[in-house]
């Protein structure tokens, strides 16, 4: 199943890109969907290429039933953002991937930050994959809505915390 989410906000790209690599808000939006962010880690200089990789245990309540039976109430998500250097006009990219832990799905994405004035576009494209036979198909359909909503939940985030901070 496909990933696809755009959304502009008011700030330079690297006062976003910040934002994405601190782990005070990386906590703020673990919890504000009722999880809790377990590890976070910053590896390599962040001016130029690093990654970054976050563990969160979250509730699957917003799961459907067919995915509470496999996985049970919580999960264990561990995202991994390989970051590329800025571009010349100080844009970003970096590559998501997302494993949940005793989950047949896998997440891969790709997160631009991509410079317009004194704003920031964040793109957002990837796809959500299954490797059970038969159902595979099935069980990745069900679960894009919800990781589109929680990828998307941290640029919708950034903007409220850039704003407070």
């Amino acid at each position: 199943m496909a990933l696809s989410a755009t959304t502009t906000l008011p700030h330079a790209v690297g006062s976003v890109a910040a934002v994405f690599i601190d782990e005070d808000f990386q906590r703020h939006t673990s919890q504000f969907v009722g999880g809790t962010l377990e590890s976070f880690e910053v590896a390599g200089d962040v001016d130029g290429a690093f990654s970054t990789t976050s563990v969160r245990t979250l509730p699957t309540t917003r799961l459907p039933e067919i995915a509470r039976k496999f996985v049970g109430e919580k999960l264990t998500v561990t995202q991994v953002e390989n970051w590329e250097a800025p571009a010349a006009d100080g844009s970003r990219q970096s590559n998501i991937t997302l494993k949940i832990a005793g989950a047949p799905i896998d997440v891969t994405a790709v997160q631009r930050l991509v410079s317009e004035g004194g704003s920031t576009r964040v793109e957002l494209v990837g796809s959500v994959t299954s490797s059970v036979p038969f159902l595979g198909g099935k069980i990745a359909e069900a679960a894009e809505p919800m990781v589109a909503k929680a990828l998307n939940i941290q640029a919708q985030q950034a903007q409220a915390w850039l704003e407070s901070h």
